[in-house]
């Protein structure tokens, strides 16, 4: 266990088995989140989602292995404790008796009341804001029972919000509602982890959307397949494995989001199959920091098949472009660009003929990206710089500095993420040796495709 409260996982199960009647459901999974992460659990019926749950919650004790909430094992803390530090919204809910939607808010509260269950001025204060927060004032003295699903799954993240815990488990969410509800229900879900830094782990089912949500994907079936950001874990052959079922994965023309259908639904100029591209790259991308994401699923949109890199294993550019590149130049996490990979980058470049440099940060680390895209021009390549944020970068320059837009150059805005010192000076040279200026990822389609 890590002594450090910024460092101890908020949720942590260690080596966890559970077995109803001697039949395995979950078995030595083992799943750490950090606080304020934002993850999804994906697998098929009963491949052990709702007991994982039911597992970090308390709800079930492992048949061996153990939990632990921000620190603390669980089975040791008291049932009231245990429930502020993790709240629970259930698929199912429902009440015997005409609540209103404030009684059922009021629950949440339960655990901070004490043995007389009396509610203070503060815990009315954390219904109303609960209430608030999830835009359902307005349905404050309605019955419960008579409310839409919709409005039934918003009055039960006030509930949750209102038990003031800083876990929030989640089974199905979006189970049995309309797309517009269960898109309004996860922006909801994603603002309420964005805005107070909850910890949330939600069991679903739709893959598309969990990919659209969910930074962290985990995919069970009765033990961990996978665990990482969606470009890693939604994989033909993992998801194929997982539900006895193929499936293809890729881009739909014009989204920006890895999409999941069936084989005989991915027809041809509709869908983008990551594993479709040529051989021959048409250009070489150099990004970091998450800089080179919406680039690299318009490339594979358009058809246009790339290289990328050199990239940290672990950084978010890595991890897509490990899926939809036909090439990645990888280096250990937090190290910088050795030379060896400073020399392969240069020999994809020459390949492909054309270089895109990502508004990736700048640091001493990767500074020789920018020196070994200038060659490259040098040598007759066709360089592009996407500045995508550009303009709201001198705005916002405009306005610290108190000068005008047109005092504020370019490069003083590509100063805002120069932490080398160096990256101004290489990038005037590209500039000076005619190095063309992008301002959108379409625009360098545009280019590409010509």
């Amino acid at each position: 266990m890590c002594d450090d409260p910024d460092l101890t996982p908020a949720l942590a199960l260690e080596g966890v088995s559970f077995a109803y009647a001697g039949a395995a459901v979950v078995r030595d999974v083992t799943l750490r989140l950090r606080r304020g992460e934002m993850v999804a659990l994906l697998g098929p019926n009963g491949a052990g989602k709702s007991t994982l749950l039911k597992l970090a919650s308390g709800i079930l004790r492992p048949g061996n292995g153990m939990v632990r909430v921000e620190g603390a094992e669980l089975r040791r803390l008291a049932r009231d404790a245990a429930a502020r530090r993790v709240a629970v919204v259930p698929q199912d809910f429902a009440v015997q008796f005409a609540y209103t939607v404030r009684q059922v808010v009021e629950l949440g509260r339960m655990p901070h009341m004490g043995a007389w269950s009396v509610a203070r001025a503060a815990d009315r204060a954390a219904v109303d804001a609960a209430l608030a927060a999830t835009n359902t004032r307005t349905l404050a003295e309605r019955v419960f029972n008579e409310l839409s699903g919709g409005e039934r799954q918003r009055v039960l993240l006030a509930l949750a919000l209102a038990q003031d815990a800083p876990i929030v488990l989640l089974d199905e969410p979006t189970a049995h509602l309309d797309i517009r509800h269960q898109i309004e229900t996860l922006d909801l879900l994603r603002r309420l982890n964005r805005e107070r830094g909850i910890t949330v782990l939600a069991a679903l089912h739709d893959l598309n959307l969990a990919s659209r949500y969910f930074p962290r994907l985990v995919l069970i079936r009765t033990t961990v397949l996978a665990d990482g950001p969606p470009a890693q874990v939604l994989r033909d052959d993992l998801l194929s494995r997982a539900y006895d079922i193929p499936v293809r994965v890729g881009i739909l023309r014009g989204e920006e989001h890895l999409s999941i259908v069936p084989p005989a639904f991915a027809g041809a100029g509709r869908m983008i199959h990551l594993a479709d591209n040529p051989p021959v790259a048409r250009v070489h991308v150099l990004a970091g920091g998450g800089s080179g994401e919406l680039l690299m699923r318009a490339l594979a949109d358009a058809g246009l098949p790339f290289t990328a890199g050199p990239l940290n294993a672990g950084d978010t550019d890595h991890a897509l472009a490990e899926r939809l590149a036909i090439q990645t130049l990888a280096e250990p996490p937090y190290a910088p660009v050795s030379a060896q990979g400073l020399a392969a980058a240069r020999d994809l470049m020459r390949a492909a003929g054309a270089v895109v440099v990502c508004p990736m940060p700048i640091g001493s680390g990767n500074l020789a990206l920018l020196d070994a895209a200038l060659d490259a021009h040098r040598a007759g390549l066709s360089v592009i710089l996407l500045e995508p944020t550009l303009e709201p970068a001198r705005l916002a320059l405009s306005a610290k500095l108190g000068v005008s837009e047109n005092e504020v150059s370019t490069l003083a805005a590509i100063a805002a993420r120069d932490f080398s010192g160096g990256a101004a000076e290489r990038y005037a040279a590209l500039a000076e040796a005619g190095a063309t200026w992008a301002g959108s990822q379409g625009e360098i389609v545009g280019l590409l495709s010509r």
